[in-house]
C-alpha cells in the first residue's frame, strides 16, 4: 500500500467495515468505535480509521468525552481535520437535540390536565389534607390548561385584605401562566363558598382581565369533597 495514501474503511475485509455492518446487523450490532468510525469516514495520518477512532475515545474517555470536545480539541489529535471535527461535532449535537426533545416531550406529557373541579381537587388533595388553617393557592396553567407550577400565595383567614389581586398576580406572572385556577382550603369540612370566597373570587377575576391572565376556576377544597365556583357560575 502507497506510504502516503490515506487509510479508509474499504481498507478493511469487506466483512469487516462498519458501515457494511450496520447495513447488514443494524447499530446495535456495532460497537462505539465502529460506529465512530462510520462518522469519522476514513483515517489519516498514515491511520486507518478504527485506529484513529481509538485514539480519540482514549484521548477524550469515552464518548461523553469526545461529546464535549470543542473542534480544537478534537483537531489536537493527529488526523483529525477540521471536516472530521466538524462531522463529530454535528453528530453528537443531533443526539444532544434528540434527547432534549424527548426529555421536552416526556415532560409535557407528565404535566396535568386541570380542566373541571375535580381534577383540580385530585390534584391538591395531597397538598391540602389535614390542614387546619386556610391556605390559598394559585396554580398556573399553560394555554393547553395544563398545570405548570402551583404557588402558595397566604395562609390563614382568607379575605380581601390577606389575598391581595397585586400579591396573587405578582406570583402568578412569575410563572408565565396563559390562565390560572385558585385553590383554597376549608377546614371546617364545609366546601360552600362563603358570601367573602364569591367577592374575593370576582375581585380577583376582575384583575386578572385587567392583567391579560384569565381566571379559570376557583376551588374550595376539603378533605372529602370540593366546589367549584365556575361550576356554580360564580366566577
Amino acid at each position: 500500500m502507497d506510504k502516503g495514501r490515506r487509510f479508509t474503511v474499504s481498507d478493511l475485509p469487506q466483512s469487516d467495515r462498519p458501515r457494511e455492518r450496520l447495513q447488514k446487523y443494524g447499530a446495535e450490532a456495532l460497537s462505539q468505535q465502529e460506529i465512530l468510525a462510520c462518522i469519522v469516514g476514513r483515517g489519516g495520518a498514515g491511520k486507518p480509521v478504527l485506529q484513529l477512532v481509538n485514539e480519540l475515545v482514549s484521548r477524550f474517555g469515552g464518548l461523553n468525552g469526545i461529546a464535549q470536545a470543542s473542534l480544537h480539541d478534537l483537531m489536537e489529535v493527529k488526523g483529525i481535520g477540521l471536516a472530521k471535527a466538524t462531522q463529530l461535532r454535528a453528530a453528537f449535537d443531533l443526539v444532544r437535540r434528540s434527547l432534549e426533545q424527548e426529555a421536552e416531550t416526556a415532560d409535557e406529557a407528565r404535566r396535568l390536565l386541570l380542566r373541571t373541579g375535580q381534577q383540580v381537587f385530585e390534584a391538591m388533595r395531597s397538598r391540602t389534607r389535614g390542614l387546619q388553617t386556610e391556605h390559598f393557592f394559585i396554580l398556573a396553567l399553560d394555554s393547553r390548561g395544563r398545570l405548570i407550577g402551583i404557588r402558595e400565595v397566604s395562609s390563614g383567614s382568607l379575605n380581601s385584605t390577606v389575598v391581595h389581586p397585586r400579591e396573587v398576580f405578582t406570583e402568578a406572572i412569575a410563572l408565565h401562566p396563559a390562565a390560572v385556577i385558585f385553590v383554597h382550603n376549608h377546614p371546617s369540612g364545609d366546601p360552600e363558598p362563603s358570601d367573602d370566597d364569591i367577592a374575593l373570587t370576582r375581585r380577583l377575576v376582575s384583575a386578572g382581565q385587567v392583567m391579560g391572565i384569565p381566571v379559570h376556576d376557583h376551588v374550595i377544597v376539603t378533605d372529602r369533597s370540593f366546589a367549584s365556583l365556575k361550576a356554580r357560575n360564580l366566577l
